[in-house]
This record gives C-alpha cells, sequence and structure tokens, in this order.
C-alpha cells in the first residue's frame, strides 16, 4: 500500500503515558497532503520538534512522581524513511517515524494513525463497477449521478 505520510491530525501516544494526543503541524503551510481543498491537512516534517501537539499531554507519564500529567516536548524525530523534503521545512514523516522526548528518552512517541482519511468523490463513483458495489452492499443498488450519491433499499 505504501508509505503513509504523516498529516495535521495524525495521532501519537507515549510508551510512558495513559492516553494518545493529535499532532499540529506548526512549522510550514506549504504542503497539504489528503486534503480535497487544501485547508487542513498540512504534512509533518522532522521540524516539527516542541510543543508540537494539540493538548502538549500523553496523560499520566510513568516516569513522572504519582504519574503526574505529562508535557510533550519533542526534541527529534527519527525513522522518517522519506527522502520527500520541504525546502526550509525538513524531511516528511512517516507512519514509521518516532519521536524523542526529554523524560521519555529516544523514540518513547511513536504513531498509531498517519492522520491521511480516504475522501470519497465524483469520480470514485463514476469509475465504481456496479457489479462489485452490489457485492460490497448487497442490500443496496448503487445510482450515480454527477451532483448525488443515492442508495435504493432493494
Amino acid at each position: 500500500m505504501g508509505i503513509k505520510y504523516l498529516v495535521q491530525g495524525a495521532i501519537c501516544a507515549c510508551k510512558y503515558g495513559s492516553s494518545t494526543d493529535e499532532l499540529v503541524v506548526k512549522t510550514q503551510n506549504i504542503l497539504y497532503l489528503n486534503d480535497h481543498n487544501s485547508e487542513k491537512k498540512l504534512a509533518a516534517t522532522t521540524t516539527d520538534i516542541g510543543a508540537t501537539f494539540k493538548k502538549n499531554c500523553f496523560g499520566g507519564c510513568a516516569k513522572k512522581p504519582h504519574r503526574a500529567p505529562c508535557t510533550v516536548q519533542v526534541t527529534q524525530w527519527s525513522a522518517e524513511e522519506s527522502k520527500q523534503k520541504i525546502e526550509g521545512a525538513g524531511k516528511l514523516l512517516t507512519e514509521q517515524s518516532k519521536a524523542s522526548c526529554p523524560l521519555g528518552g529516544q523514540d518513547c512517541i511513536t504513531v498509531i494513525h498517519h492522520g491521511q482519511q480516504a475522501e470519497i468523490s465524483q469520480q470514485n463513483l463514476d469509475n465504481t463497477d456496479k457489479a462489485v458495489h452490489e457485492q460490497i452492499n448487497p442490500f443496496s443498488t448503487l445510482k450515480l449521478t454527477h451532483k448525488t450519491l443515492t442508495l435504493k433499499a432493494k
């Protein structure tokens, strides 16, 4: 299926934390991925360090006394596996990327979900084989129009 690049909203977790947090891209506003209108899904890069998460907290931290809440401070990203880079903004991060923080150590933060999601478009519907659709969803028929998708129960 190929490499999935990290985008704004990617879900990450720390091996010492008790919850997840969403990545926020603050270092570039040039490259959008997996976003039909190019307004939400900025590509994450190796320069997205520091306080780069929505809550900047992975819940209670096992490295702190009494599992006090963590305060995420990404010091570096590794395993980006991408030769793709944005001029002045570093290499693109992938779902294999890991981040380090001063308290948790090297590669303590991993990617749970890359943040990309499929968006259905009219082109997808136009290219859908009716027989395949009926096998996937046998309780409906697919009626394609240029403006709407209508599913009718059989």
